[in-house]
């Protein structure tokens, strides 16, 4: 079945709206992959709340045009499929350079994080960054610290001034 103009159409408003949604998008070629491993990718990437789409070259180019993702344009060039997120890309590169290992024929060609263009072997160093909720475990505990100090010295105070007057009123019942 032929693909008509107005199904071209549709795919693209699709990737438009897609491409203006979100600040981080991998571009991965694919080559070498078989159906089972695309559809366990897009599992994986499921849960990490991203999106994995097989794009023609000439339709994502246009698609790119006055988004975040612009800087991408040249990559799109063979066997292209983009992920995508608008959540944590971290979670995204760590599901993508694990599935990499494991299907050494397919590569990343580039990536967009936060709307910097990174290389390929960044996306693979952003991976081996933590988590954004230990990220934000890890801020909490650094702004709570010097609360939890204030209290400690402002609960010293009364504890050591009862201290004082119980070893006064043991001297003073001795003498």
């Amino acid at each position: 079945m032929a693909v008509t103009r107005a199904d071209r159409e549709v795919e693209l408003q699709q990737l438009e709206t897609a491409f203006k949604n979100t600040e981080t998008a991998v571009l991965i070629d694919y080559k070498g992959i078989n159906v089972p491993q695309v559809t366990e990718l897009r599992r994986q990437l499921r849960t990490a709340k991203a999106s994995y789409k097989v794009v023609k070259n000439t339709l994502a180019r246009r698609a790119l045009k006055g988004t975040a993702l612009a800087p991408l344009e040249q990559h799109f060039v063979g066997t292209t499929a983009v992920a995508y997120t608008s959540g944590d890309p971290v979670a995204m590169a760590k599901t993508l350079t694990t599935f990499v290992k494991t299907v050494p024929t397919m590569a990343i060609k580039a990536a967009i994080v936060s709307g910097r263009a990174i290389k390929p072997a960044e996306v693979a160093e952003l991976a081996a960054l933590p988590g954004r909720p230990e990220l934000l475990a890890k801020l909490l505990f650094v702004l709570q610290a010097p609360m939890v100090q204030i209290v400690s010295v402002l609960s010293d105070v009364p504890r050591d001034l009862m201290s004082v007057l119980v070893q006064a009123e043991k001297k003073r019942a001795e003498g």
